[in-house]
C-alpha cells in the first residue's frame, strides 16, 4: 500500500468513462461565466461537485455580493458527485464501534446524527428549491451472507442502540432471513445463504442532477464559474493572497477553497500520501423479467465475507425507471484491489470487476430476476476516483500553516451523507462562526489538524468488516 500511496497524484484526466447520470450532460456541463477568466475574486472555489457547490451556495447565500470564480478541470460536476451510485445511505451502525475506539461514543453517536441530518437536509433541499434531481427517501437493507458479520452487526447495532436510545440515528430493524427473502425478493429456499437483514432511512438521488441545479441556483447569484480550466498550481503573492495558475491564466483571491477530494494531494503537496485517490466501478442494468412490475421496496447493500456490493433501483417516474444501479466488486479485481488504489484514471474500465457485478444480481436475487432484457443487461459502466485518508475521517478546515486555504474533501466513498453537512460547517468556519454550536453538531474528527497530517496511509480502515459501507456512496 505504500506504493500505491506515493504514486502522484495528477490532474482529472480527460474523456472519463460516461456516467450514467450524465447522459445527456447538462446545458451548463461546458459553461464559462465569463469569456476570459477574472484576474481576480473574493474566493476562488476549485471543484464544481457536491461540496464545491454547497460552499458557494452558503457562501453567495450568505453575502450576495462576494465575488466568487469556480474553476472546473473538467466539465461541471463531472467527479466523484456526478459518477456515484445515488445513494444517501449512511449505514452508521456498521462503523460505530470504530468511531467508539478511535473517539468516544459521543463523538461516534455526533458522526452518527451528521450523517442521517445529511441525507435529510439533501432530499429537503431538492424539495424546497425543486430540483429535478428525481429525489427519492426511502427504506434500505443490508443483507448480511457471512455468519460471523451477521452476529458482529446485531452486537454493534446494540451498542449503537443502547448508546443512543430514541435517536432517530439508531433507528434499525432487524429481518430474519425467510423476512429477506419474502419482502426484498432476495434467492431462493433455504440455499442461498441469507443470514438476516438490516433496515433503515436512507434514499437515492441523482447526485449529478442535483448539483448542477445546485449550480444554476449559485449562478443566479452570480457565480462565476469556469469549466474545462485546470488549476495547475497554487502559490501565495507577496501580498499573502492565493494565485492559482491554469493554462488560461491566473486568478489571485484572499481565500482559497479546496473541494477536489481525491485530486486534492496535486494541489495540496503535503498531503500526497494522505489522502489517497481510489477508483471505483459501477453499472446500472437493466431490471430481469421477473423482478417486480412495481419495482424493489427498498435500495440494498449485499454483505459477504469478502466483500459487499452496494445497489440502488431507479424510483418511478425518473429516467429508465426500474433500472438496477449496482457498484462495489472491488473483491473481483486482482489481489483484491489493490492496483484501484493511487489512481486517478477513470478512462478505463476493470473487466474483472465489471464481469463480477455482471453475474452479481442474478445471483442475490435467484429466481427472482428471470430472464435478461431483450435489449440486454448492461444500460451503461463507467469508473470514478474517490479520495481516502489514514483515519477515515474527511478533512475539513483551514490547512494549518496556509492561512486562507480551506478545503473539505476527502470523504471516503461516503460523500452523499456528509459532504453537505460538511461544506456548512466550512463556511461557518470561514467566517468565524467556529462556536459552540458548530462543535454541538460538527464532529472535531473531522477537522485538519497537524496531528492528522502525520499519519500514515495504510488502507486498514477501508477493510474493517464493521466499515465496509464507508464505500457505498461513490
Amino acid at each position: 500500500m505504500d506504493k500505491r500511496a506515493a504514486i502522484p497524484v495528477t490532474l482529472p484526466r480527460d474523456n472519463p468513462t460516461l456516467s450514467y447520470w450524465q447522459d445527456p450532460p447538462d446545458e451548463i456541463a461546458d459553461l464559462r461565466s465569463t469569456e476570459s477568466l477574472p484576474e481576480q475574486a473574493d474566493v476562488v472555489v476549485i471543484g464544481s461537485g457536491m461540496t464545491g457547490a454547497t460552499v458557494a451556495w452558503n457562501l453567495l447565500h450568505n453575502d450576495p455580493t462576494r465575488s466568487i470564480v469556480m474553476l472546473e478541470a473538467r466539465q461541471a460536476c463531472s467527479g466523484a458527485t456526478g459518477r456515484n451510485g445515488g445513494h444517501t445511505k449512511a449505514a452508521s451502525y456498521r462503523f460505530f464501534m470504530h468511531n467508539v475506539q478511535a473517539h468516544g461514543t459521543e463523538m461516534a453517536a455526533q458522526i452518527a446524527r451528521l450523517e442521517l441530518a445529511n441525507i435529510r437536509a439533501v432530499h429537503a433541499f431538492a424539495r424546497e428549491y425543486a430540483i429535478p434531481c428525481d429525489s427519492h427517501p426511502c427504506e434500505t437493507v443490508d443483507v448480511v451472507y457471512d455468519a460471523a458479520q451477521w452476529e458482529l452487526d446485531l452486537s454493534v447495532l446494540k451498542a449503537m442502540q443502547d448508546a443512543m436510545p430514541g435517536d432517530d440515528a439508531s433507528v434499525y430493524t432487524v429481518h430474519t432471513p425467510d423476512e429477506v427473502r419474502e419482502k426484498y425478493y432476495c434467492g431462493k429456499g433455504d440455499d442461498d445463504g441469507v443470514c438476516g437483514g438490516i433496515s433503515y432511512e436512507a434514499g437515492s438521488i441523482n447526485a449529478y442532477r442535483f448539483v448542477v441545479g445546485l449550480l444554476r441556483k449559485c449562478l443566479e447569484k452570480g457565480l462565476n464559474l469556469q469549466t474545462k480550466t485546470p488549476a495547475l498550481d497554487i502559490a501565495k503573492s507577496d501580498d499573502g493572497e492565493w494565485r492559482v495558475h491554469t493554462a488560461r491564466g491566473i486568478v489571485q483571491a484572499k481565500t482559497l477553497v479546496l473541494a477536489t477530494n481525491g485530486y486534492t494531494a496535486r494541489l495540496a503537496r503535503k498531503l500526497q500520501g494522505i489522502i489517497v485517490p481510489l477508483r471505483g466501478q459501477i453499472t446500472a442494468q437493466r431490471p430481469g423479467r421477473n423482478m417486480p412490475q412495481e419495482g424493489l421496496p427498498a435500495s440494498y447493500s449485499f454483505v459477504y465475507k469478502d466483500g459487499y456490493e452496494y445497489m440502488i433501483p431507479r424510483p418511478k417516474g425518473s429516467r429508465f425507471e426500474g433500472d438496477i444501479v449496482i457498484g462495489g466488486g472491488g473483491v473481483a479485481a486482482p489481489e483484491e484491489g489493490i492496483g484501484e488504489w493511487g489512481t486517478t484514471d477513470d478512462t478505463v474500465l476493470d473487466k474483472a470487476i465489471g464481469g463480477y457485478l455482471y453475474d452479481s444480481l442474478p445471483r442475490y436475487f435467484g429466481d427472482s430476476w428471470g430472464e435478461d432484457h431483450p435489449d440486454g443487461r448492461i444500460r451503461r459502466e463507467w469508473t470514478g476516483i474517490m479520495g481516502y485518508s489514514a483515519d477515515g475521517y474527511p478533512f475539513v478546515g483551514e490547512m494549518p500553516g496556509e492561512p486562507g486555504m480551506w478545503m473539505s474533501c476527502s470523504f471516503q466513498g461516503h460523500g452523499m451523507v456528509s459532504c453537505w453537512k460538511c461544506a456548512n460547517a466550512l463556511v461557518a468556519m470561514m467566517e468565524g462562526q467556529d462556536d459552540e454550536e458548530l462543535r454541538r453538531w460538527f464532529p472535531d474528527a473531522f477537522r485538519i489538524g497537524e496531528d492528522r497530517l502525520g499519519l500514515t496511509f495504510t488502507g486498514d480502515n477501508l477493510f474493517h468488516k464493521e466499515e465496509m459501507a464507508n464505500q457505498e456512496n461513490h
